[in-house]
C-alpha cells in the first residue's frame, strides 16, 4: 500500500500527468461529464448566435450609413421611412418631388456639394426580362455616391442604355452578367458589370444613369413622371454643423424633410436595442442556471471523491495540488462545451438567422475579425461560467482533513 501511494503521489507532482490524471477522471463518468458539456455548449451557443446578430445588424447599418457618402439626405416630405426602408434594407419604394428643388437645396448656407438619385421598382413578368428588381438612376456628373463602386467595377462610366448589376442582383438574376441584354420598361439595356458589395441599396439595384430615364418616362410605363427625383444627397463644408444645416434646408423648403446620415437606422436600432435586452436576459439566465448545474455536480464528485482525496494529501499533495486537478477538469469540460457551442452557433446564426426579416432586407453580414472577437468572448464565457460554478465544492474539498477523509465510507 504505501508503494501504491508513493506512485500516486509521484503522478501528482508532475504538470503533465495532472492532465493525464483530470482526463482519466472525466472519463470514468462519461454520462455526467457529458451533461456538463451539454449543458455549456446550449449557453455558448445562445452567447455566438446572439452576439452574431446584433453586431450584424448593428455594423451593418453603420456601414451603409457611412458608405452613403453623404452627411445630408434631402426626401419629400413625409418619406423619410421609404428612404430609409430603401437604402438600409433594400425594400421596395417610390417616392418622387420636383427636380427644381435641387437649385433651392444649393443655394442653403453650409452645402458644398450634391447629387441625386431616381428609384423605380420593376414589376417581373411585366414590365421586364428580368424577376422584380429596382432600379437606381444616377446624374452621372455630380454623383459621388455610385462612381467610386463603379470605377472598380468597369473602370469607367456607363454609357446610355447600359446598366450595371449590384452585387446581389446578380445573384436573384441567376444568370451570366456581362454583355446581358435586357427589356425594362419596354427599354433595352446591356448588363455590362456586377458591382462588388457595398452594404447599401446599390447591392439589390440594377443601377443606370439618369438619362435612361427618360426614355423609361416617354414608354408611358413607369410611375414616374418628367422632371421628377427621388432624393438628393448632400455633403455639408466643413466647420458646419450637419444637423443646423438640415433644420435650415427643413425651414426654408416645406417640400421636404431631411434625414443626418447619424441618424439612418434609427427606428431599427431603436428595435435591435429590445431584442438586445431580450437576448440578454435569456444570456443571464441561462448563465446562472448553468453556474448551480456545475455547483451542484461537482458538489456530488466532490462528496464521491473525497477518500480519494484524503489518500492524495497523505502522500503529500497540498492544497494547490487538489485545486490543479479539479481545475484542469473543469477547464476541459468547459473547453469541450465551447467548441461545440461555437460550431452550433455560427451554424446556427449563418443560416436560421436569415429567417429574421431584420436580416434578410439589409445586407448583415461580420468581418473576420468581429467573428473572431465573438468567438473568443463565447469561449472565454462557457470556461469562465464552468470554473464559476465549480469553486465552491473545490474549494470545500481541498481542505479536507486527509485522516478524516480516508476513513470516511
Amino acid at each position: 500500500m504505501p508503494a501504491l501511494f508513493f506512485v500516486i503521489g509521484k503522478v501528482l507532482m508532475t504538470k503533465f500527468n495532472f492532465t493525464v490524471v483530470a482526463l482519466k477522471n472525466l472519463k470514468r463518468k462519461p454520462f455526467r461529464t457529458g451533461v456538463l458539456v451539454f449543458a455549456i455548449s446550449l449557453l455558448v451557443s445562445l452567447i455566438i448566435f446572439s452576439l452574431s446578430f446584433i453586431a450584424s445588424v448593428s455594423s451593418s447599418i453603420k456601414k451603409a450609413s457611412d458608405r452613403l457618402g453623404a452627411d445630408l439626405i434631402v426626401v419629400p416630405i413625409g418619406a423619410r421611412g421609404y428612404a430609409e426602408a430603401f437604402l438600409l434594407e433594400s425594400k421596395k419604394a417610390e417616392f418622387y418631388m420636383n427636380k427644381n428643388l435641387i437649385d433651392r437645396v444649393k443655394k442653403i448656407e453650409g452645402i458644398e456639394a450634391l447629387t441625386y438619385q431616381i428609384y423605380l421598382s420593376t414589376i417581373g413578368g411585366v414590365c421586364c426580362d428580368v424577376e422584380a428588381t429596382r432600379i437606381i438612376a444616377f446624374d452621372q456628373e455630380s454623383d459621388f455616391i455610385v462612381k467610386p463602386w463603379l470605377k472598380k467595377a468597369i473602370g469607367r462610366g456607363l454609357n446610355k442604355g447600359e446598366a450595371i448589376a449590384g452585387y446581389e442582383t446578380n445573384f436573384n438574376l441567376g444568370v451570366e452578367l456581362l454583355d446581358l441584354e435586357t427589356t425594362i420598361f419596354h427599354n433595352k439595356f446591356k448588363v455590362v458589370g456586377v458591382l462588388e458589395k457595398t452594404g447599401t441599396a446599390l447591392d439589390n439595384a440594377l443601377v443606370m444613369t439618369e438619362e435612361n430615364i427618360k426614355d423609361i418616362v416617354g414608354s408611358g410605363k413607369s410611375p414616374i413622371n418628367e422632371g421628377q427625383i427621388s432624393l438628393i444627397f448632400t455633403k455639408v463644408k466643413k466647420g458646419f454643423d450637419p444637423y443646423e444645416v438640415g433644420r435650415t434646408v427643413e425651414g426654408n423648403i416645406v417640400e421636404v424633410d431631411v434625414v443626418a446620415r447619424s441618424d439612418m437606422g434609427k427606428e431599427i436600432l431603436g428595435t435591435l436595442k429590445d431584442i438586445n435586452k431580450i437576448f440578454l436576459l435569456s444570456i443571464v439566465l441561462s448563465s446562472i442556471l448553468a453556474v448551480f448545474l456545475v455547483w451542484a455536480i461537482f458538489s456530488a464528485i466532490a462528496n464521491e471523491r473525497s477518500r480519494e482525496v484524503g489518500i492524495m494529501r497523505a502522500v503529500g499533495a497540498n492544497e494547490s495540488h487538489i485545486v490543479k486537478l479539479f481545475i484542469i477538469e473543469v477547464f476541459f469540460i468547459g473547453l469541450a462545451g465551447s467548441l461545440i457551442g461555437l460550431a452550433v452557433g455560427t451554424s446556427v446564426s449563418l443560416s436560421l438567422a436569415r429567417g429574421f426579416k431584420l436580416l434578410k432586407n439589409i445586407s448583415a453580414s461580420l468581418t473576420v475579425l468581429q467573428q473572431a472577437e465573438i468567438a473568443v468572448a463565447g469561449l472565454l464565457i462557457g470556461i469562465i461560467i464552468c470554473i464559476a460554478g465549480a469553486l465552491m465544492p473545490i474549494n470545500r474539498i481541498k481542505k479536507l482533513e486527509p485522516l478524516l477523509a480516508i476513513k470516511e465510507e
